[in-house]
């Protein structure tokens, strides 16, 4: 007998998971940048391009984070480090670095594959993939909103212009990540050398195929008007504050781990009580083996009083 159930499907409030992808010169920081404000509150950007965002830094007002190794649990690290700080939003400029730059995937992958010996790049794949795995699933369920920049390896194309004559173009192409990731996205853009921006993906309904020339506000407020049609939800501090309760249950804590499992947020990175990094998810186990663990109480009469005492159950006591 298995224990699948179905439950009536409702739309909850969200943050924004945003993917902007193009290539250099595109405005992919200043556009994420100016969605970020748009979207409100305090923001973090962590500064793949040495530095380069702070240029910005007289029109918004934003933290950073400059980081010149990108290993992908460095970022789950990062992100954990965001939540903990209560940052509204989160830009990651750019992921890019993530797949290809030092410490990357792709350098995972063959470091792996080298301790490996035999296998090749198979053995280092499987030994890599997982942090890949816990990098997206720390992106997609951080407390905040989420906006990242990909580029795109890029090449020209001669056209016509207005005149009849042959120009070159610059063109965007695959975003240097893993093949598909933008599609762990809710609203893909593409911009192009103009700094005009297509979503050309979207589970935002009015915002499909939408052409934003020089995006600016009116981008952030159709995202988050979106965003907000919805009941309210639970966000990943509720999870750390009820699973770190001191009268959380073992079936407060197993209730708890299968509400944030069909909300995708087990893999959300959190900060435990000495500053390291863990998952929603390790973070409810942990605690709901200590509630297990927990003595639990008996009460007996109090010798000579007719009134009741409370003490502590002797191992393997009858309850």
């Amino acid at each position: 007998m298995n224990h699948f159930t179905f439950t009536t499907a409702t739309k909850e409030r969200a943050k924004a998971r945003i993917a902007l992808i193009g290539p250099t010169g595109s405005g992919k920081t200043y556009t994420a940048l100016v969605t970020a404000t748009g979207l409100g509150g305090r923001i973090a950007l962590v500064d793949t391009e040495h530095g380069s965002a702070a240029k910005y830094a007289d029109e918004f007002a934003f933290d950073t984070l400059p980081l010149t190794v990108f290993r992908p649990t460095t970022l789950v690290d990062v992100l954990a480090v965001a939540a903990h700080d209560g940052y509204d939003v989160v830009i990651v400029d750019s992921l890019s670095h993530f797949w290809s730059g030092t410490g990357g995937m792709l350098e995972q992958v063959d470091d792996a594959a080298k301790r490996a010996g035999g296998g090749g790049s198979f053995a280092g794949w499987k030994e890599a993939r997982p942090q890949e795995r816990a990098m997206i699933d720390a992106l997609l369920a951080y407390p905040g909103h989420l906006i990242v920049t990909m580029r795109t390896k890029t090449e020209y194309v001669v056209e016509s212009d207005e005149r009849g004559r042959k120009v070159p173009r610059k063109v965007g192409l695959k975003p240097e990540q893993r093949e598909g990731i933008e599609y762990e996205f809710d609203i893909v853009g593409d911009l192009d050398q103009e700094n005009t921006l297509v979503i050309s993906k979207s589970r935002a309904k009015p915002l499909s195929g939408v052409v934003f020339h020089k995006p600016g506000p009116e981008f952030a407020e159709a995202v988050f008007n979106w965003l907000e049609a919805g009941k309210p939800a639970r966000s990943v501090p509720d999870y750390v504050t009820a699973a770190t309760a001191p009268d959380a249950t073992p079936d407060d804590l197993r209730t708890l781990y299968e509400q944030a499992r069909r909300h995708n947020l087990l893999g959300a990175a959190v900060l435990d009580g000495d500053g390291a990094t863990q998952t929603l998810g390790e973070l409810i186990v942990r605690h709901g083996t200590a509630a297990r663990n927990r003595p639990t109480q008996d009460v007996t009469p109090e010798a000579g009083t007719g009134q009741r005492r409370t003490e502590p159950k002797k191992k393997g006591e009858a309850a």
